[in-house]
């Protein structure tokens, strides 16, 4: 019933886009059997070691990066996108993360995006809410009215024709009773190992939440090298970008997530997106 009813909004709200993401045979496609390659620490750009990126959201999305991750932490009372710690990597404020992608998907009528914003310092969710709300973006969000089987989620080209086409999901922290369309990432979603290394880089091990079963779950593939220069001290691994992010690479461990669990991960988490063939491998990955 909830597919048929958010369906009849689509509907309502006008035709279905010619292309969705870029193609239109993923208007037909529903969001949980597509392929997203994501950008991981997408606001923390520069080439220094806390650095995970080489080009800014804006263009991240303009390549056809449609997945963006981010950390949040506090900050005198700010949410701030900063990196482990404001003292290692602050890229300014929420607001203005978001209010830089509230611009580009105003701009860009036809494309779903995603968030996966992390929230280690357990922030009140309401000022989560309350920044969607003062930027603009909250008009956009998607907000299921119950927790979706993979079978339930919308189309591409319903969550676009209904103008609510970006999704939003947090690792920790949040609370749909408060701030509905943030979504519990591990109800949803399992993740392989993160912040992988040489010895442990090509695998697709379930790894949170700790126990899950990959059934009914997306998920995530983290693929973003690391070197680690100091026990338990990684960094990511810039010069290593373009090989980490071939084809030959990225298929070398989706791979193994076809071989484990009968499908393709719902995103592969890149660091420098625009070093190697990111685009290329995601529409591989969804059959083009």
């Amino acid at each position: 019933m909830r597919g048929i009813a958010f369906s009849a909004l689509a509907l309502a709200a006008g035709s279905f886009a010619a292309d969705c993401n870029g193609h239109a045979e993923l208007c037909d496609r529903v969001y949980s059997n597509v392929t997203f390659a994501g950008a991981h620490n997408s606001p923390f750009v520069g080439i220094g070691p806390s650095d995970n990126q080489f080009t800014s959201p804006t263009d991240q999305l303009n390549q056809g990066v449609r997945f963006l991750q981010a950390q949040t932490h506090d900050k005198d009372g700010v949410i701030e996108m900063c990196h482990t710690s404001c003292i290692l990597k602050d890229a300014g404020t929420l607001e203005s993360y978001l209010g830089e992608i509230k611009t580009w998907v105003d701009g860009n009528p036809n494309e779903v995006v995603t968030l996966l914003i992390t929230n280690p310092d357990a922030i009140d969710i309401t000022k989560y809410g309350d920044t969607f709300k003062s930027t603009g973006l909250e008009s956009y969000v998607f907000t299921p009215g119950a927790q979706l089987s993979l079978s339930e989620w919308p189309t591409l080209g319903n969550m676009i024709s209904s103008g609510k086409r970006v999704v939003v999901f947090m690792d920790y922290n949040m609370d749909i009773s408060k701030v509905p369309y943030i979504l519990d990432e591990f109800i949803y979603y399992f993740e392989t190992p993160f912040s992988p290394t040489e010895a442990n880089f090509v695998q697709c091990n379930v790894d949170r939440p700790s126990g899950a079963s990959a059934d009914g779950r997306m998920f995530l593939a983290n693929h973003n090298l690391n070197i680690e220069i100091l026990p338990d001290v990684l960094i990511p691994a810039p010069l290593e970008a373009s090989d980490t992010n071939s084809v030959a690479s990225i298929t070398a461990q989706t791979d193994i997530c076809m071989q484990n669990y009968g499908r393709y991960p719902n995103v592969v988490l890149l660091d420098f997106v625009s070093q190697g063939d990111t685009i290329a491998v995601q529409d591989q990955l969804n059959g083009f």
